[in-house]
């Protein structure tokens, strides 16, 4: 009875949290994939790469709402037993409110184990292969680039002006800064032009303009009635090199033990590890953070949403106790974002912010000790 009691309870926090968590990463995964909108938009990317880039977000979306949403999905259950009664048949079938934590600690420790599979490798593997389709696609609609009266620097190397497109997609006014360089770059200037498509060549066709040319300080000019600027090999200024946050855990170890031995090399050519540099340590120390020790804080939010079941729901400061509870588990979210500030080169200092959740552990085991003595010595 006691197996199909903890089975019960666990399965419709399960349910409540698994359904919270999904339709509250779908939320901000559709704000996010609204935001990521310009590498069609400003980019000239394809649709496909757009669909692809944006649906690689969702790990990373999970892994930042678990903690929150599983302290709210179990404190709510565990409340709503407590007030509709249910708890009482646990203790009426002999089960000890220690054996319900024990159960829900050793629960959070297998979520542990999940986050820190998904932080360590699903989130950095799905954040490499969307950074992979940017590297990999092409510009493919060069319309999209060329903003009326702006300047347009999307293009790498390149900026576009134009005054306004017309009816038949002819755009007029042109001016075409090409490299930046100061010493070495070319302006070109053109009464009117258009894009033109023809199979893998992407090319602007301009009428009646000039370009002018700087090499070595070295002015030359040439006018034109019609001139083409081909734009199949051109890059956008999107970011494409691999960041840390995307580097597998494995070579972020590789990468900090080279470092931590030999601080004064660029290790990034040795190990083949992009960011691998001494002056990028900081930053891959925090992933180390972001991804081990943040999971950690979830046995202490479990610990804290347990504190529930400590107080009866007859005692007329019930709900200002709930209150304290949601407010206490609120900090340490907080304190857990938090803590990232605070690591640095430091090995103590870390070691100091690693061994903070599991001092929080320490605490809240010794509390809940006092707690329960306590309510037995009243009895």
């Amino acid at each position: 009875m006691k197996k199909i009691l903890f089975k019960k309870i666990l399965s419709d926090c399960l349910i409540f949290f698994t359904i919270a968590l999904f339709f509250a990463a779908l939320v901000i995964w559709i704000f996010q994939a609204v935001n990521h909108l310009d590498i069609m938009i400003e980019d000239g990317r394809d649709h496909l790469t757009y669909i692809k880039f944006t649906l690689l977000i969702f790990p990373k979306v999970i892994t930042k709402l678990l903690p929150f949403i599983f302290f709210l999905s179990f404190i709510y259950i565990i409340s709503k037993y407590e007030i509709d009664n249910e708890l009482i048949i646990f203790w009426n079938f002999g089960v000890s409110k220690i054996s319900v934590i024990n159960f829900f600690f050793k629960f959070s420790l297998l979520l542990v184990i999940f986050q820190i599979i998904l932080t360590s490798y699903v989130v950095p593997k799905s954040q490499d292969t969307a950074r992979s389709y940017l590297r990999d696609s092409e510009v493919n609609i060069i319309e999209n680039l060329i903003k009326p009266r702006k300047f347009n620097d999307t293009i790498k190397d390149i900026t576009i002006y134009s005054d306004y497109k017309d009816q038949n997609d002819y755009i007029t006014e042109i001016y075409i800064k090409n490299g930046s360089d100061f010493n070495n770059f070319q302006i070109t200037y053109a009464k009117k032009g258009k894009f033109l498509n023809n199979g893998e060549d992407q090319l602007f066709d301009l009428y009646n303009g000039e370009t002018i040319s700087v090499v070595n300080n070295k002015i030359t000019n040439l006018k034109f009635k019609r001139s083409y600027l081909n734009l199949s090999d051109i890059e956008t200024n999107t970011t494409t090199y691999k960041k840390t946050q995307e580097v597998s855990t494995l070579d972020l170890i590789k990468c900090y033990k080279n470092i931590y031995n030999k601080v004064s090399l660029d290790l990034s050519k040795i190990l083949k590890i992009e960011n691998c540099k001494s002056e990028n340590l900081n930053n891959i120390l925090k992933e180390f953070h972001k991804r081990i020790t943040i999971p950690l804080y979830i046995p202490v939010l479990m610990l804290v949403c347990l504190l529930v079941i400590t107080k009866s729901k007859e005692n007329s400061n019930y709900l200002f106790y709930r209150l304290k509870i949601f407010l206490i588990g609120l900090t340490i979210i907080i304190l857990s974002e938090l803590s990232l500030r605070f690591v640095e080169k430091n090995f103590l200092n870390n070691i100091l912010i690693f061994f903070i959740p599991i001092i929080l552990i320490i605490y809240m085991y010794l509390t809940f000790y006092y707690k329960l003595k306590f309510i037995k010595s009243e009895k």
